[in-house]
């Protein structure tokens, strides 16, 4: 069958599944990880917050304010700006409505672990809504050129999802989750892509004039909790060594998802 007899809308939803696949093969690190000493804990929560920093400029900021200086209107800075307090609030606020909901089950690492899988969920919404803005285009034309960009969209956002996968499945996994719980949990953040993915090859307009503030939002949430959850809890067992444990495991995350950004466009 030719791709060019499919329907946009479906080529956006099976380029949506592609992506949440290679989420789910960087959650199924889970059943290869062995952990619980609190020196590998640091280390993968480390990683984690590096991943969610560098992913936060490199997938999000910039290119928001990149397709917010081509839609024009809103200066691109306002936008960014705006959108990305605004994500950080809304996590911020996410938690405090949880923790006064439900007291008793606001342990760190609970919290640690809701405020992860909500930020990395957020931030694969606007993910999966430019997978669809890229194959919605397809719409006004197909052409080779403009598959071969839709693919190399969700080519590169699905590859930066590997190690967004191992970023969740990992500190699940030193909590004291099982192996199947930690890659159900992880794997399940990446599910939000191939809906969105749809939602935007169908609203592909509409969608294309928010996408800069959806991807500035969930900007803010991820740094929110790189920040404030996962650097802050490592080394909570041997303060005066917490630089020696977490950086190693941040500036490996930082740079493996800034490789992989830059290099994947």
């Amino acid at each position: 069958m030719n791709l060019s007899d499919l329907p946009p809308p479906l080529l956006a939803l099976l380029a949506g599944c592609f992506t949440w696949l290679v989420t789910a093969l960087g959650a199924a690190t889970a059943f290869f990880f062995r952990g619980g000493r609190p020196r590998t804990m640091d280390l993968m929560l480390g990683f984690a917050a590096g991943v969610m920093l560098a992913a936060s400029f490199w997938s999000l900021l910039e290119p928001a304010i990149a397709l917010a200086e081509s839609l024009g209107g809103c200066p691109p800075w306002l936008m960014a700006a705006g959108g990305f307090l605004a994500g950080a609030g809304f996590l911020r606020l996410t938690d405090l409505g949880m923790t006064a909901l439900r007291p008793d089950q606001n342990s760190g690492a609970l919290r640690r672990i809701r405020m992860l899988i909500l930020s990395i969920t957020l931030h694969n919404v606007p993910e999966g809504l430019a997978v669809g803005v890229a194959f919605g285009a397809l719409g006004e034309g197909f052409t080779p050129e403009r598959l071969a960009a839709a693919m190399s969209v969700a080519l590169g956002i699905g590859l930066q999802n590997y190690p967004e996968g191992a970023a969740v499945a990992l500190p699940l996994r030193q909590e004291g989750r099982s192996r199947a719980k930690s890659f159900l949990a992880a794997q399940a953040t990446g599910l939000v892509e191939p809906v969105s993915a749809l939602l935007g090859a169908l609203l592909v307009q509409r969608v294309r004039l928010l996408l800069p503030w959806a991807l500035a939002f969930a900007a803010g949430a991820m740094v929110q909790v790189a920040v404030s959850e996962l650097i802050p809890a490592c080394g909570r067992e041997n303060e005066d060594r917490v630089s020696d444990r977490a950086a190693p495991g941040i500036l490996l995350g930082f740079a493996l998802m800034m490789v992989l950004d830059v290099a994947l466009g």
